[in-house]
């Protein structure tokens, strides 16, 4: 796993040993960037289930301003921090180490431009993220929530929260779904 742009290029990224963590394939992530880029400079990022931080940093090399990495498993954490370091993008980032919910809760202290967040697939954690980011304060009706779900999993309920799906982009085994406030 690498950096794919931005002023990381090329540096290989660490990703915690096991089975508790997909890294996204570079060519999911080039297609996932391409189009996140409009957004992306200066931009908050918040990366849920970080893993690796794989896109957080990902985020950071190609222009964002600060980057939220949101892990509870201490192996992932020391991976992030240690990638963080290698990428000399330690400056902006802040590694949250704990449950993605208590961290939603009270710990994000910015406007988030851009949410992405990659859970376990078919534990319905997506759904309980969205239930929580429907009345935070750092969620505007700009910021993108993006979701990297099993391709089998539907998101016919976000309308019920308060959110509207823009679009979507399927792959082989899994998707990723850009979703907003549904403002009108």
């Amino acid at each position: 796993m690498r950096v794919i742009a931005g002023s990381a290029r090329r540096l290989l990224l660490k990703s915690p040993e096991g089975l508790d963590t997909r890294p996204t394939t570079d060519r999911i992530k080039e297609t996932l960037f391409n189009m996140l880029m409009p957004n992306l400079p200066d931009a908050v990022f918040i990366d849920l289930f970080s893993g690796s931080g794989g896109i957080g940093i990902e985020a950071l090399s190609r222009g964002a301003n600060k980057a939220y990495f949101v892990e509870n498993n201490q192996k992932a954490v020391a991976c992030i921090t240690e990638n963080l370091e290698h990428t000399h993008l330690s400056d902006r980032a802040v590694v949250l180490k704990q449950d993605v919910f208590a961290a939603l809760r009270g710990s994000i202290r910015d406007t988030a431009d851009i949410i992405f967040l990659d859970p376990p697939y078919q534990q319905e954690y997506d759904r309980k993220v969205l239930e929580l980011l429907r009345d935070a304060a750092f969620v505007t009706d700009d910021t993108l929530i993006v979701v990297e779900a099993s391709a089998t999993t539907s998101f016919d309920y976000v309308d019920t929260l308060g959110f509207v799906v823009e679009k979507s982009k399927q792959y082989k085994t899994n998707k990723h779904v850009f979703i907003k406030r549904n403002t009108q």
